[in-house]
């Protein structure tokens, strides 16, 4: 069995935004007989990948080969990839440049394989594990999580309008709304954003308006 572990020395400077799978999904080819089977995850860490490695391993405990690859991290920091008993580069190498290829990170796909007594070649298994992570990655939904500031905004009641007005315009969501005293807007904005769109708030509320910074991390907007 030929195992790669591929350290990545990526840039530790905040990216503003990288691409993840947002549902999981399965696809299927058949080449020759032999059955490819792609189980496509979302994994947040090589503990969860390799718990998923396991659980598919004993699920399809009688096929011949359970192929895979993963990246993690916001940086891809962690990528690994198997050929689980198939001549080496021909498996786990290709399912790791579908991953890659769609520019995504914390995403494990495996490929099963059941053989179906008809021998591929090296270039044959290279398109069948190719063709099979793609048809998995089809049935996925991806999205993309976007380096974000947190923000609550305090206006009162005569403001109410303004802000939602401004908010609707520059297209941000608000995620809850609280009436009380005054009246409080959680919003999420891409960080690179934050100032102009704080500046736009200010400006429309006529300074009537306290802003508060909450967490900065990666979301989906």
């Amino acid at each position: 069995m030929a195992t790669w572990d591929c350290a990545i020395i990526a840039s530790m400077s905040e990216r503003e935004s990288y691409k993840v799978l947002i549902s999981n999904g399965t696809g299927e080819i058949v080449e020759k007989k032999s059955r490819f089977i792609a189980n496509v995850y979302a994994v947040e860490n090589q503990q969860e990948a390799e718990a998923r490695i396991a659980e598919i391993s004993k699920k399809y405990w009688d096929a011949r080969h359970n192929c895979y690859a993963y990246v993690i991290g916001v940086n891809s920091e962690i990528s690994k990839c198997s050929d689980n008993g198939e001549p080496s580069g021909t498996a786990g190498k290709p399912i790791l440049e579908v991953i890659n290829g769609a520019g995504l990170t914390n995403t494990l796909i495996i490929v099963t394989r059941y053989f179906g007594g008809v021998l591929l070649g090296t270039g044959g298994l290279v398109r069948a594990y190719t063709q099979s992570a793609q048809a998995g990655l089809a049935n996925c939904q991806i999205g993309e999580k976007v380096l974000s500031q947190k923000l609550t905004l305090k206006v009162g009641y005569n403001m109410i309008n303004n802000v939602q007005y401004y908010l609707s315009q520059n297209e941000i969501t608000i995620a809850d709304s609280r009436y009380e005293a005054d009246v409080q807007f959680d919003i999420c904005v891409r960080d690179a954003d934050k100032q102009r769109i704080c500046d736009g708030l200010i400006q429309k509320c006529e300074g009537q308006i306290e802003i508060a910074e909450g967490d900065k991390g990666y979301y989906i907007l």
